[in-house]
């Protein structure tokens, strides 16, 4: 089947709250579609404001499948997680064109908050 999408995505507003006040926890997804007959392996670059840049988060959406990469879940290479109540910037890079959907799920308020949003698609 055609690869629709783009190879890179960026989600210039991203934030995981460390506060819930529930049962869900707060938390953030990148929902990958792939519609090609090939696996994509996908690469993570995190931006900060105060720090330096981390590379070192990688993921998978298979062929013909969709993937929800939570981010209060994934680990770096060295087994790290993406730190809390900083706000940082996401460079999604695919070895295939793919399409990328970002949503936040904020429980720090008794009434919970739902954002979602499409990625930014980079012309290469």
């Amino acid at each position: 089947m055609k690869a629709y999408g783009k190879k890179t995505w960026l989600i210039p507003d991203t934030y995981l709250n460390s506060i819930s006040k529930n049962q869900n926890p707060s938390h953030e997804s990148i929902c990958v579609v792939n519609t090609s007959d090939i696996d994509a392996d996908i690469k993570l670059t995190l931006f900060f404001e105060d720090r330096e840049k981390r590379d070192d988060f990688k993921s998978f959406c298979g062929a013909g499948k969709t993937h929800h990469i939570r981010l209060d879940r994934i680990r770096s290479k060295s087994g790290e997680s993406i730190p809390k109540d900083i706000p940082y910037a996401i460079l999604l890079e695919s070895n295939i064109e793919v399409v990328v959907q970002y949503s936040r799920l904020d429980t720090s308020a008794a009434e919970m908050a739902l954002m979602t949003t499409m990625g930014y698609p980079v012309d290469e």
